[in-house]
């Protein structure tokens, strides 16, 4: 038996269960894992609530973590016991033990931390995919980044600046402007007292931005639109305030026939070969110092619930990571 964090009924928090759970011995193509750290994110509260479809209940929560290989299954060649490693997944790793396949798992580099691995699979892999496949940013482009001060954000803040773009973030107090300035942001914009789309529209000279990245959904649609200037692309890839409302195609061509899209890490990273490529670049960009990853809040597994308290009342910033 090993301990666990699962989901019986859709709802709050307080429905993350810490409870007794069996783990199974690995079978063909797969290992078992003890976890070291777990990261917390927004599409955890996703599947929580049921904005996201889990495909059964109950189930163990949580998308990304890391740990080291314990056991091995039958056909398994690339990992051994004692590798460190880390891993995303659709759900099951808030949990102290677990079985994983192993074409999904990457190792982990000497120099990369438990802690580092643990958030780097999802917000990492996230901010590849988001910055060098969906809209690939360059030395020339202007960039908006909404919450700018979470662990996604500040991770694309900083990288987006190490290649060159001029980047403005939005964030809600003073605290976290502070933190996305100290993180790559040459702009912050405070949304809670600032109108947006004017204050890009002021700091661009009306020049707009060529991408807006998009994770809060509902309340930044429309404006995230008219923040871009013609043929710009809005990729909005989360939904921290909702889901963004149906709206008329007609709106892309009358802000300017702009691009927009809404990707998902899965169909980034569905090759091993893709998975690979990402997590190598990933890692290089840590260890050769473009990319820090700012962990500012830890809880225990126990504690999984206080976790996404704190995070839906937006009391975090950067990273999230339970601790096993």
């Amino acid at each position: 038996m090993t301990k666990a964090v699962r989901v019986h009924e859709l709802g709050g928090p307080e429905v993350l269960t810490y409870e007794d759970v069996q783990v199974p011995a690995p079978a063909a193509g797969e290992v078992r894992i003890r976890q070291h750290a777990i990261g917390v994110n927004f599409i955890d509260t996703y599947f929580r609530s049921g904005l996201y479809k889990a495909p059964q209940l109950p189930f163990i929560a949580g998308n990304e973590a890391s740990g080291e290989v314990v056991e091995v299954g039958p056909g398994v060649t690339g990992f051994h016991p004692g590798d460190r490693v880390a891993y995303y997944s659709a759900l099951g790793s808030y949990a102290a033990e677990r079985v994983f396949a192993a074409d999904r798992l990457v190792k982990l580099p000497d120099r990369i931390t438990h802690e580092q691995g643990a958030v780097l699979m999802l917000k990492g892999l996230t901010v590849w995919y988001l910055l060098h496949k969906t809209f690939k940013v360059e030395p020339h482009h202007r960039v908006l980044i909404h919450a700018a001060a979470g662990g996604i954000g500040l991770l694309a803040c900083q990288w987006a600046k190490a290649m060159g773009a001029h980047v403005i973030g939005t964030v809600g107090s003073k605290e976290k402007g502070e933190l996305a300035l100290a993180n790559g942001c040459d702009h912050v914009i405070y949304y809670n007292e600032e109108n947006f789309v004017d204050r890009v529209k002021q700091i661009s000279r009306n020049e707009l931005c060529d991408v807006v990245y998009d994770g809060v959904g509902k309340t930044t649609y429309p404006g995230s639109l008219s923040c871009l200037k013609p043929r710009g692309m809005w990729v909005s890839f989360g939904n921290a305030s909702g889901p963004v409302p149906p709206f008329a195609i007609a709106e892309l061509n009358n802000h300017g026939s702009l691009f927009a899209t809404r990707p998902k890490l899965n169909d980034y990273v569905a090759k091993r070969s893709e998975l690979l490529e990402g997590a190598d670049t990933l890692f290089s960009a840590v260890i050769d110092g473009k990319l820090h990853v700012p962990i500012n809040h830890a809880y225990a597994l126990k504690d999984a619930a206080k976790a996404h308290v704190d995070l839906e009342a937006r009391k975090t910033t950067g990273a999230v990571i339970l601790k096993v």
